[in-house]
């Protein structure tokens, strides 16, 4: 027993040096006699029979032990050496009493102490056995707790580094995304400018053809006008030679003139009227529009345009226009637009082949020769604008429609028109379709392209 004391005691000794930095000071004092006490226990090992009163001396500690450990917070990690040590204390110590004060009474009993001391060692051996295993299983569990928290902490850590990255990306998104809706704000209004130039680009060419058509109404305006003057002069006459019948043929010939001058004043209105919207933003808003008169108006004020640049340059100009279709539902300023555009294309076209016969000096005839027509068919507003000139070579046939592509040299054109048209017809529900044919030397009398805008036929009330 003594000697188990003893290795309780070393055991009291590696706890105290594990804490000694928590410890009281007055607790170092008690471990100092504790290794008294454990010195005197190892004395009782080698002598088997020593003074009572040193027995009694590390007994009282071996209590002194007990009680520190079961009310002591520093010492429970003892709390099981103890509990299985504590049989072999009260049994000792009980047989030192009885052999104190009833020696004979030891003497008879002497091996039921002896048998109970073997008991208390068997409970102290099992629990041994039993705290070793109870050791190893929460050394385990502590392990596993560390490396679960050492997993935690690592995770922690990464998911902090996850939660800053996630910050800086986005951040760098934010900023990213501003920067995106800056650059959108910007192109669409470079778009709108673009457009706008577009149609002012368009108005240009217009101008000179405008000019040529204006004037016509303008003569007839002004000759009329003149003839009227004369007229009235003669009836100033007829009045004080009190001819009656000449002045009625003479007021019958006023009014001719003057209904004349009204429709032609009103011809130079519509052509400024017409003008004024190409240039100006469009609303949407569909209105009934005679389709015809509408072409055939662009039709002319684009040859006359591109007369005015080239004195030298004629081309026919043929119209199969349906007279039944009447006034049609669309947006006239955006259908004209698209007219115009395919208009122009098919000038600018029968003009570069007419450059190409000259160049080339191909003696066969060549005759320039722009076709538009007009068709209801099937619920169907079928719009064609057909050409003999150059053709589109098959490899650009597909970019045509895309924003800024052109075939036209530098400063020919912005590469918006047949993209804007493309959109126009699509915001009618409708589709533009091309047909061509690219100029060579082999083929040029079947050189030429052909577009057709395909509309919903919507009959205006």
């Amino acid at each position: 027993m003594d000697f188990i004391l003893l290795i309780i005691a070393f055991r009291f000794l590696q706890t105290h040096d594990q804490t000694k930095n928590v410890f009281p000071e007055w607790q170092g004092i008690f471990f100092k006699g504790l290794v008294a006490a454990s010195c005197l226990l190892a004395i009782q090992i080698i002598f088997d029979r020593t003074d009572p009163f040193l027995r009694w001396v590390a007994h009282i500690i071996n209590l002194s032990v007990v009680y520190a450990t079961y009310n002591k917070e520093e010492f429970f990690p003892l709390k099981p050496y103890v509990y299985a040590f504590f049989p072999v204390i009260v049994v000792h110590v009980a047989e030192d009493f009885v052999r104190m004060i009833a020696p004979g009474f030891y003497e008879s009993w002497h091996e039921l102490f002896n048998t109970a001391a073997i008991f208390a060692w068997i409970w102290l051996v099992a629990q041994f056995i039993i705290n070793r295993k109870q050791r190893k299983e929460l050394e385990r569990e502590r392990i596993l707790a560390a490396q679960k928290e050492l997993e935690y902490k690592q995770s922690q850590k990464l998911k902090d580094a996850l939660e800053i990255q996630v910050a800086e990306r986005t951040a760098e998104i934010t900023a990213q995304k501003e920067e995106l809706l800056n650059t959108l704000n910007e192109l669409k209004s470079m778009q709108s400018q673009l457009i706008q130039s577009e149609k002012m680009a368009s108005l240009g060419e217009l101008t000179a053809g405008i000019a040529h058509e204006i004037q016509n109404p303008l003569n007839f305006v002004t000759n009329f006008s003149e003839l009227n003057n004369e007229l009235l002069q003669e009836l100033k006459v007829e009045l004080e030679n009190g001819d009656l019948d000449e002045v009625k043929l003479i007021l019958s010939d006023l009014q001719a003139n003057e209904e004349k001058i009204i429709h032609h004043g009103k011809r130079a209105d519509a052509i400024v009227k017409g003008m004024l919207q190409h240039s100006r933003s469009s609303t949407g808003v569909k209105e009934p529009t005679d389709i015809n008169e509408l072409a055939d108006e662009y039709l002319r004020l684009s040859y006359h345009g591109l007369r005015a640049k080239d004195k030298t340059f004629n081309a026919t100009m043929e119209t199969d226009f349906d007279q039944s279709l009447g006034r049609v539902e669309v947006v006239s300023q955006e259908i004209g637009r698209v007219i115009l555009n395919l208009v122009n294309n098919a000038f600018y076209a029968v003009a570069a082949r007419k450059e190409l016969h000259e160049k080339n000096k191909i003696e066969e005839p060549y005759q320039p020769t722009v076709w538009v027509s007009t068709l209801h068919e099937k619920g169907r507003l079928i719009i064609k604008v057909r050409d003999n000139g150059t053709g589109i070579p098959q490899q650009v046939k597909e970019k045509i429609f895309q924003p800024f592509f052109t075939t036209k040299p530098t400063g020919h054109g912005t590469g918006l028109g047949l993209s804007l048209s493309y959109d126009i017809i699509k915001a009618h529900g409708g589709e533009l379709q091309v047909h061509s044919v690219a100029y060579s030397e082999q083929s040029n009398t079947q050189s030429g392209t052909e577009f057709v805008i395909d509309i919903p036929y919507l009959k205006a009330d």
